[in-house]
Protein backbone atom coordinates (compact mmCIF):
# COMPACT_ATOMS: atom_id res chain seq x y z
CA UNK A 1 0.00 0.00 0.00
CA UNK A 2 0.95 3.09 -0.99
CA UNK A 3 -0.15 6.64 -0.79
CA UNK A 4 2.25 8.36 -3.18
CA UNK A 5 -0.71 8.42 -5.91
CA UNK A 6 -3.13 9.99 -3.85
CA UNK A 7 -0.25 12.97 -2.91
CA UNK A 8 -0.17 13.56 -6.57
CA UNK A 9 -4.05 13.84 -7.28
CA UNK A 10 -5.82 17.21 -8.40
CA UNK A 11 -6.35 18.98 -5.16
CA UNK A 12 -10.31 17.30 -6.15
CA UNK A 13 -9.47 13.73 -5.67
CA UNK A 14 -7.74 14.33 -2.71
CA UNK A 15 -11.21 15.86 -0.85
CA UNK A 16 -13.12 13.33 -2.96
CA UNK A 17 -10.87 10.72 -0.41
CA UNK A 18 -10.91 12.48 2.59
CA UNK A 19 -14.28 12.61 2.88
CA UNK A 20 -15.74 9.02 1.61
CA UNK A 21 -12.98 7.18 3.80
CA UNK A 22 -14.72 8.40 7.07
CA UNK A 23 -17.96 8.42 5.16
CA UNK A 24 -17.46 4.83 4.31
CA UNK A 25 -16.95 3.81 8.13
CA UNK A 26 -19.03 5.60 10.08
CA UNK A 27 -22.20 5.21 7.46
CA UNK A 28 -20.92 0.98 8.77
CA UNK A 29 -21.15 2.06 12.00
CA UNK A 30 -24.51 3.74 11.54
CA UNK A 31 -26.20 1.03 10.15
CA UNK A 32 -24.71 -1.43 12.74
CA UNK A 33 -25.84 0.89 15.92
CA UNK A 34 -29.26 1.09 17.47
CA UNK A 35 -31.23 3.90 15.34
CA UNK A 36 -32.95 7.15 16.76
CA UNK A 37 -30.88 7.82 19.46
CA UNK A 38 -28.96 11.52 20.04
CA UNK A 39 -25.97 9.99 19.18
CA UNK A 40 -27.34 8.12 15.83
CA UNK A 41 -28.39 11.73 15.10
CA UNK A 42 -25.53 13.48 15.49
CA UNK A 43 -23.89 11.19 13.52
CA UNK A 44 -26.14 11.02 10.29
CA UNK A 45 -25.89 14.49 10.30
CA UNK A 46 -21.74 13.98 9.95
CA UNK A 47 -22.36 11.28 7.81
CA UNK A 48 -24.79 13.16 5.20
CA UNK A 49 -22.49 16.31 5.50
CA UNK A 50 -19.21 13.65 4.71
CA UNK A 51 -21.78 12.22 1.75
CA UNK A 52 -22.22 15.67 0.22
CA UNK A 53 -18.87 16.47 0.49
CA UNK A 54 -18.20 13.52 -1.79
CA UNK A 55 -21.08 14.17 -4.19
CA UNK A 56 -19.97 17.58 -4.87
CA UNK A 57 -16.44 17.08 -5.14
CA UNK A 58 -16.85 14.53 -7.85
CA UNK A 59 -18.34 16.93 -10.00
CA UNK A 60 -14.51 18.19 -10.13
CA UNK A 61 -13.22 15.21 -11.22
CA UNK A 62 -13.04 13.99 -14.85
CA UNK A 63 -10.44 11.32 -15.08
CA UNK A 64 -13.17 9.37 -17.07
CA UNK A 65 -13.91 12.08 -20.56
CA UNK A 66 -17.34 10.45 -21.73
CA UNK A 67 -18.95 13.62 -22.03
CA UNK A 68 -17.40 17.20 -21.95
CA UNK A 69 -15.50 15.74 -18.99
CA UNK A 70 -18.38 14.02 -17.64
CA UNK A 71 -19.40 10.26 -17.48
CA UNK A 72 -22.44 8.21 -15.58
CA UNK A 73 -20.35 8.33 -12.48
CA UNK A 74 -22.00 12.45 -12.16
CA UNK A 75 -25.31 10.57 -12.56
CA UNK A 76 -24.52 8.96 -9.59
CA UNK A 77 -23.70 12.11 -7.77
CA UNK A 78 -26.61 13.80 -8.88
CA UNK A 79 -28.38 10.89 -7.24
CA UNK A 80 -27.00 11.15 -4.21
CA UNK A 81 -27.26 15.02 -3.89
CA UNK A 82 -31.36 14.15 -3.93
CA UNK A 83 -31.26 11.48 -2.08
CA UNK A 84 -29.27 13.40 0.71
CA UNK A 85 -31.87 16.00 0.40
CA UNK A 86 -34.37 13.14 0.63
CA UNK A 87 -33.20 11.47 3.85
CA UNK A 88 -33.29 14.57 5.94
CA UNK A 89 -36.67 15.49 4.52
CA UNK A 90 -38.24 11.84 5.29
CA UNK A 91 -36.54 11.98 9.00
CA UNK A 92 -38.12 15.28 10.01
CA UNK A 93 -41.07 13.85 8.62
CA UNK A 94 -41.14 10.87 10.46
CA UNK A 95 -41.27 8.56 7.60
CA UNK A 96 -38.30 6.73 8.94
CA UNK A 97 -38.78 3.51 6.58
CA UNK A 98 -38.55 5.57 3.85
CA UNK A 99 -35.68 7.30 5.31
CA UNK A 100 -33.73 4.18 6.74
CA UNK A 101 -34.74 2.70 2.14
CA UNK A 102 -32.58 5.91 0.98
CA UNK A 103 -29.66 6.22 3.59
CA UNK A 104 -28.77 2.22 2.71
CA UNK A 105 -29.21 2.93 -0.95
CA UNK A 106 -26.79 5.95 -0.69
CA UNK A 107 -24.40 3.61 1.77
CA UNK A 108 -24.55 0.66 -0.33
CA UNK A 109 -24.77 1.93 -3.94
CA UNK A 110 -23.45 5.71 -3.83
CA UNK A 111 -20.31 4.36 -1.05
CA UNK A 112 -19.31 0.75 -1.50
CA UNK A 113 -20.69 0.02 -5.18
CA UNK A 114 -19.45 3.43 -6.43
CA UNK A 115 -16.06 2.21 -3.90
CA UNK A 116 -15.66 -0.83 -5.98
CA UNK A 117 -14.78 0.73 -9.08
CA UNK A 118 -11.99 2.87 -7.70
CA UNK A 119 -10.19 -0.52 -7.35
CA UNK A 120 -10.41 -1.08 -11.08
CA UNK A 121 -6.70 -1.41 -12.84
CA UNK A 122 -5.26 1.44 -13.54
CA UNK A 123 -8.06 3.53 -11.41
CA UNK A 124 -5.88 5.91 -8.39
CA UNK A 125 -7.11 3.82 -5.57
CA UNK A 126 -5.65 0.60 -7.06
CA UNK A 127 -2.65 1.94 -7.53
CA UNK A 128 -2.72 2.74 -3.41
CA UNK A 129 -4.61 -0.32 -2.14
CA UNK A 130 -2.65 -2.49 -4.22
CA UNK A 131 0.37 -0.64 -5.41
CA UNK A 132 -0.74 -1.40 -9.20
CA UNK A 133 -1.48 -5.41 -9.08
CA UNK A 134 -3.59 -6.47 -11.43
CA UNK A 135 -5.37 -9.61 -10.02
CA UNK A 136 -5.70 -8.18 -5.91
CA UNK A 137 -8.61 -5.91 -6.72
CA UNK A 138 -10.56 -8.35 -8.19
CA UNK A 139 -10.44 -10.68 -5.67
CA UNK A 140 -11.24 -8.17 -3.20
CA UNK A 141 -14.36 -6.86 -5.35
CA UNK A 142 -15.49 -10.41 -5.68
CA UNK A 143 -15.34 -10.99 -2.31
CA UNK A 144 -16.92 -7.74 -1.33
CA UNK A 145 -19.63 -8.56 -4.21
CA UNK A 146 -20.30 -11.67 -2.40
CA UNK A 147 -20.87 -10.11 1.00
CA UNK A 148 -23.20 -7.47 -0.55
CA UNK A 149 -25.28 -10.18 -2.44
CA UNK A 150 -25.47 -11.90 0.94
CA UNK A 151 -26.92 -8.90 2.74
CA UNK A 152 -29.20 -8.24 -0.20
CA UNK A 153 -30.66 -12.07 0.00
CA UNK A 154 -30.88 -11.74 3.81
CA UNK A 155 -33.08 -8.26 3.15
CA UNK A 156 -34.87 -9.77 0.75
CA UNK A 157 -35.84 -13.00 2.55
CA UNK A 158 -36.57 -10.69 5.66
CA UNK A 159 -39.00 -8.80 3.70
CA UNK A 160 -40.77 -11.37 2.48
CA UNK A 161 -41.26 -13.22 5.85
CA UNK A 162 -42.96 -9.49 7.08
CA UNK A 163 -45.35 -10.21 4.41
Amino acid sequence: MTFEPLLHASIAIQIHVAAVVPAALLGAYLLLRPKGTPRHRLLGKIWLCLTVITALSSFFIHQINMFYGFSPIHLLSAYVLFGCWGAIVNARKGNIEAHKRIVRGLYFGGIVGAGLFTFIPGRIMNKVAFSGDEIAPLIVIAGIAIVLLWQLSKEIWHRRRLS
